[in-house]
């Protein structure tokens, strides 16, 4: 029987460890791992924490060692890309123009950053960050200090480049058309305390207000806001959220929306395809819906998780979402979902004046998000509670003598 091929397009840290589960799992057939970037696959939080204060090197990045590829016989290609899938064939076309057959195909391919289109856009000193080169690139123009940044986007990248540029000496203005910061992602509720902590080491928030443009000659040296305020900038960082690449999906004839559909397991329409990290729109059992979960955990469990249904096992991935954060003094973990639409009630336990303190977000009096900041050891204990899906008393869960471990 000839040697079975898998083919993993988007050498991420979804895809390396896709790779790597494969083989724990035993498969002794032919990887190959295709990415567009020259760099080996790497984790993305560095970029916006650690790697951007220049407090921890390039390499702690990296999923792997340089040489684990080679000792297990998975076949790394950087700097190209799967142009095409011929799905009747079974085949997928590299960038090179090489043909490959595969007989299962991991989609690991991501998102981009979502692209400001607006006048002076072109001009030089405008920021975005994704990849490892984007992140070098934007501490060299942070690391000297003494500049004037302009952040468009208050969500998680906007306040993590934000603190960076602090650390550095930088003068910081936030520029967002949302009440609070991170509104989107845990509504007004807590957006607050975030407001606070910046206003606090001294960055500008401009709430309720956008970008309508750029002013420059070649680089650029203002920011024009929709409010018709022209704010100086040596630097501009956009973090407007991401779009999933889904471009080879669609023209295989995929179905998607927003993302790739996938289902439990993490695979596509096509029974011999799978998608898993950011590009995947999966069913989650456990929320009873779709989602879409850009963060470094869903990469980091996901591509393992599709590697092992790749293998015929049975896999049923209902992971609640999770993120972590840190900005200056305060770090913070997040699980579930907190959008504003998905819960009528925000409780607090602890002192949120002292910024220790984990909020819960309640929904029909279940649990379904909590974060703790500056308060460690319970992520455990808050993702029980909202798998647990039992309805909870408010007062008991504001006070911090009830073990959480009872609630669950």
């Amino acid at each position: 029987m000839p040697e079975e091929t898998f083919v993993i397009a988007g050498a991420s840290l979804a895809g390396a460890k896709a790779a790597e589960t494969l083989r724990e799992e035993g498969f002794t057939g032919r990887i190959l791992l295709v990415g567009e970037e020259i760099e080996r696959p790497y984790e993305r939080p560095p970029l916006s924490k650690g790697f951007l204060l220049d407090k921890e090197p390039r390499e702690k990045a990296h999923v792997h060692e340089p040489d684990w590829y080679d000792k297990h016989n998975v076949e790394l290609r950087l700097g190209m890309s799967v142009a095409s899938i011929d799905r009747g064939a079974h085949e997928v076309r590299l960038s090179t123009k090489e043909p490959v057959s595969y007989d299962r195909l991991l989609l690991a391919t991501g998102a981009s950053p979502r692209r400001l289109e607006v006048p002076g856009s072109k001009l030089q000193g405008i920021h975005y960050l994704r990849t490892m080169a984007d992140s070098a690139a934007l501490k060299q123009a942070l690391a000297h200090g003494g500049r004037r940044v302009v952040i468009a986007g208050a969500g998680w990248i906007g306040l993590e480049t934000a603190a960076a540029a602090r650390s550095h000496g930088n003068e910081v203005t936030l520029i967002d058309p949302e009440p609070t910061p991170l509104h989107a992602a845990m509504g007004p509720e807590l957006g607050g305390v975030f407001a606070d902590l910046h206003r606090e080491h001294g960055v500008i928030l401009r709430m309720d207000d956008g970008v309508a443009g750029f002013w420059g000659a070649g680089q650029v040296s203002a920011v024009v806001t929709s409010g018709g305020a022209e704010v100086p900038a040596d630097v501009v960082i956009v973090g407007i959220g991401v779009r999933p690449n889904t471009r080879l999906a669609e023209e295989a004839g995929l179905e998607v929306s927003d993302g790739v559909l996938v289902d439990q397991s993490l695979r596509t329409s096509d029974p011999d395809i799978f998608a898993a990290g950011d590009v995947a729109n999966a069913f989650n059992p456990l929320l009873g819906r779709r989602i879409r979960v850009e963060h470094w955990a869903n990469a980091l469990n996901g591509g393992p998780a599709a590697a092992r249904a790749m293998l015929g096992q049975d896999v049923v991935y209902d992971r609640i979402p999770y993120f972590f954060s840190d900005q200056y003094d305060l770090g913070m973990e997040m699980s579930g979902v907190a959008s504003p639409g998905e819960y009528d009630e925000v409780v607090h336990r602890g002192d949120r004046e002292s910024r220790e303190f984990i909020a819960f977000w309640l929904s029909g009096g279940r649990v379904v998000a909590g974060m703790n900041v500056n308060v460690w050891d319970v992520t455990g204990d808050v993702q029980a509670l909202i798998r647990s899906g039992r309805t909870v008393d408010a007062a008991r869960l504001a006070d911090p003598e009830v073990p959480l471990a009872d609630l669950a």
